[in-house]
């Protein structure tokens, strides 16, 4: 089982910049997937990012080349730089973790607020 904390989150200015990190908890960090999802108000959760357990990485049309995962095993950390960030990426962003298996389980965390506006 994976506990997963998320942190990061604030108010920022269109163009500007912020860092998320979500800290697991729990044994096998390095074999899990990862990802970052974000919901913004009344629209459904969407995937923003992933990461293998191998550092392959995918991420949302949206964000290409703005937004950047990667994950520290040693540290037991995931994160999500964000650049150039737009209005329309105010959500609250949620970490999550599964076995590479069909039908695992899926662990997220509590969400952090990010918030682009001038």
């Amino acid at each position: 089982q994976v506990q997963l904390v998320e942190s990061g989150g604030g108010l920022v200015q269109p163009g500007g910049s912020l860092r998320l990190s979500c800290a697991a908890s729990g044994s096998g960090f390095r074999i899990y997937a990862m990802g970052w999802y974000r919901q913004a108000p009344g629209k459904q959760r969407e995937l923003v990012a992933t990461i293998t357990s191998g550092g392959i990485t995918n991420y949302a049309d949206s964000v290409k080349g703005r937004f950047t995962i990667s994950r520290d095993n040693a540290k037991n950390t995931l994160y999500l730089q964000m650049n150039s960030l737009k209005p329309e990426d105010t959500a609250v962003y949620y970490c999550n973790a599964h076995l590479p298996i069909v039908n695992a389980q899926a662990y997220w965390g509590q969400g952090t607020q990010v918030t682009v506006s001038s």
